[in-house]
């Protein structure tokens, strides 16, 4: 099993920026897609980024051009850098990853998941 712990979270003010961090377990993380999710009360989650082995990028719309998703691989780490962060930003956010092993477009391991909130 693959164990994802978080870290980066916690409160800013709008424009401002935070980076979290996923250090990932695993022996063959090079070959995990990496995702961020973000959720809110009532709302569904959301897919925020997401990073494949072979190092293909994919943003939503509501994050381009302000959050980046890189890994580190040699440290089993994923990254999300949010800059100008806006308070509809705020939400829980989690990394997941999906192995080789896992069914197509199925994430079978979550982190605990962190509080980023944006004051206004």
């Amino acid at each position: 099993q693959a164990r994802l712990v978080e870290s980066g979270g916690g409160l800013v003010q709008a424009g401002g920026s935070l980076r979290l961090s996923c250090v990932a377990s695993g022996r063959t993380f090079r070959t995990y897609a990496m995702g961020w999710f973000r959720q809110t009360p009532g709302k569904l989650p959301e897919l925020v980024a997401r990073i494949v082995d072979g190092g293909i990028t994919n943003y939503a719309d509501s994050v381009k051009g302000r959050f980046t998703i890189s890994r580190d691989n040699a440290n089993n780490t994923v990254y999300l850098q949010m800059n100008n962060l806006k308070p509809e930003d705020t939400a829980v956010y989690r990394c997941a990853a999906a192995t080789m092993a896992s069914a197509r477009g199925v994430y079978d391991y979550w982190g605990q998941g962190t509080q980023v909130t944006v004051s206004a």
